[in-house]
């Protein structure tokens, strides 16, 4: 069990997780194409029309799983931004920068394809809506976060400011989740809960799963290809970095 652990340990270190990265990012960009040519499929070719929102209905194929990757991924980013902040590790906040970038365009395209649902379903593009005006928050605590870290020119520093950017704005996901619930919106309730039986067809729920584990698939090769140019771009300066880059020109 500890050998196990020490093991795992290991890669802590951008040295061995730097090579470990580049060996998974193929297997989840081939991920991403399966689950996302699969949900696109049942999407748009198989799931029925809506009795109510006719053919308009579809942009939850790409709405719902982007929303669900914003704040699942700024929650990722925060966790760790906190490992980095609490234990000092080079390669936690690596990680939190590397996914920043992936959750704010998150963030911005369930926006966007809310503004596109909105349209045709309420008449216009933006309402202050509860559940819109925290998710536009959300986005603003990416950007901050991306912005306060390229403001700050010594990377562990920058990495401890936006750590705690990052955990103060933890507190906007349950607000984000809970807002349909806490007050009177015009956004939908969730579709899918692990309390209830979802309240649409299966095929509409298998295709905007597909769709959730294509982003999902997506978001880590993305982040683990950034985290890749970010550790060599910190690490310029170790042996094993120099060694590599003659490797590669030689």
């Amino acid at each position: 069990m500890s050998n196990g652990i020490i093991n795992w340990f290991k890669f802590a270190s951008p040295q061995t997780f730097y090579p470990l990265a580049g060996k998974m990012i193929p297997w989840f960009w081939a991920l991403t194409a399966v689950f996302g040519l699969a949900g696109l499929y049942i999407g748009f070719f198989v799931a029925p029309t809506d009795a109510q929102q006719g053919e308009g209905y579809r942009i939850i194929f790409v709405h719902v799983p982007a929303s669900w990757m914003s704040m699942f991924l700024y929650l990722v980013m925060a966790f760790w931004a906190a490992l980095g902040l609490g234990f000092n590790t080079r390669l936690s906040g690596m990680m939190a920068s590397a996914l920043a970038p992936t959750g704010a365009l998150m963030a911005f395209l369930s926006l966007w394809t809310g503004a596109l649902w909105g349209k045709p379903m309420w008449g216009t593009w933006w309402v202050w809506d509860a559940r819109l005006t925290s998710e536009l928050i959300l986005f603003f605590l990416y950007i901050g976060f991306i912005a306060l870290q390229s403001a700050i020119d010594d990377a562990r520093r920058a990495d401890r400011a936006g750590a705690v950017l990052a955990l103060v704005g933890v507190v906007n996901i349950p607000i984000i989740y809970f807002s349909v619930k806490w007050w009177n919106t015009l956004h939908q309730g969730a579709s899918v809960s692990l309390t209830k039986s979802p309240s649409m067809a299966q095929t509409m729920l298998w295709g905007m799963l597909l769709m959730a584990l294509a982003f999902w698939m997506y978001a880590i090769a993305v982040s683990l290809t950034r985290v890749r140019a970010i550790i060599l771009e910190r690490e310029r300066h170790a042996g094993w970095v120099e060694e590599l880059i003659e490797v590669k020109q030689s």
